[in-house]
């Protein structure tokens, strides 16, 4: 068994996936996993050496069949100890690789690590920028990891893997199963990825929102109910700022009371709150403003999670990008 592998996921990702596939030239063993792309993406894969994969067209594309796919190939390539998992979108830093599979062996008890992914333009618009403020999550203990992250092979071996039916918020899933069992998941102090979101145009942004609604919504249907809650609070956010006060606007003005435009306000004056919290500055007006209109976009994502569920219908958010 070797010790370190990646996987690579990605659909129609043209030059970025040729930067991903470079900065792992260090790895022996790299999978890449194609989602139906068309832009010629399998075939740089292999001249650059790695094994592809390739899902089949007919079942619904999601990041988390695709890590699944990727993993299941490396088993029967003989395994590795530690697996990279790298969105094709994401380069990954040099020296991520040496730091990260040397906590890994310091700390047999953890299953995840990660490092700072970062925006490789944030200067490019609004929606760049408020991706790489996401991104800097704390050093130390942590609930969940996102897309890129080395992971330990026996650790997901035991959960079993991704759970491939969901569309978005697998990594928080996975990490909360694997924290169930004990593992635990950290965050080091180390450049790890350069992603680039490239994000210009609201409708992206309003997308983006929309399926982060919808995987809080599945998140709350499936681990709701446990002692840690998993993304019901940000479900009930959601529905409060993006539905349920829309909805009561909208009643208090049939009726042409001011009371709709005192409720109006709340929208501004939640702006002005995040943004004085951020420290006041332009771009912490931005980040606020960004949050707050996000909320009827995640709303609409938890709605039609819940019309999906209570009319059995499949989601109409299949692509995982």
């Amino acid at each position: 068994m070797m010790e370190l592998a990646a996987v690579v996921i990605g659909r129609n990702e043209g030059a970025r996936l040729i930067e991903c596939l470079d900065s792992l030239v260090s790895v022996a063993t790299v999978i890449y996993v194609d989602s139906g792309s068309t832009d010629g993406s399998v075939e740089a894969a292999r001249m650059r050496g790695a094994e592809v994969v390739a899902l089949d067209m007919d079942r619904l594309f999601t990041a988390a069949r695709a890590r699944n796919a990727g993993l299941d190939r490396l088993r029967h390539m003989g395994g590795a100890q530690f697996v990279q998992f790298v969105d094709g979108d994401c380069e990954v830093v040099e020296g991520w690789l040496d730091v990260a599979a040397a906590y890994l062996r310091a700390n047999p008890e953890v299953a995840v690590v990660c490092g700072r992914r970062r925006e490789r333009a944030p200067d490019a618009s609004i929606y760049n920028a408020q991706c790489d403020r996401e991104w800097d999550t704390p050093v130390g203990e942590a609930l969940a990891c996102g897309g890129d992250a080395l992971m330990r092979m026996a650790a997901l071996d035991e959960v079993g893997g991704y759970d491939p039916h969901l569309i978005a918020g697998e990594e928080p899933e996975l990490c909360l199963r694997l924290r169930t069992k004990g593992w635990r998941v950290v965050r080091i102090d180390a450049e790890m990825t350069l992603h680039d979101a490239d994000i210009t145009r609201f409708s992206q942004f309003w997308k983006r929102a929309r399926r982060a609604g919808y995987a809080y919504a599945e998140g709350a249907h499936m681990h709701g109910k446990t002692p840690e809650r998993h993304f019901v609070s940000q479900t009930l956010r959601a529905l409060v700022w993006g539905y349920a006060l829309p909805v009561m606007i909208l009643i208090i003005a049939m009726f042409g009371t001011v009371w709709a435009l005192g409720l109006v306000l709340i929208y501004p004056a939640q702006i002005l709150r995040l943004a004085l919290k951020r420290g006041g500055t332009k771009a912490a007006f931005a980040e606020a403003w960004l949050l707050t209109i996000s909320k009827f976009a995640e709303a609409r994502g938890v709605l039609e999670f819940r019309v999906r569920k209570a009319f059995k219908r499949p989601s109409g958010l299949i692509e995982y990008k």
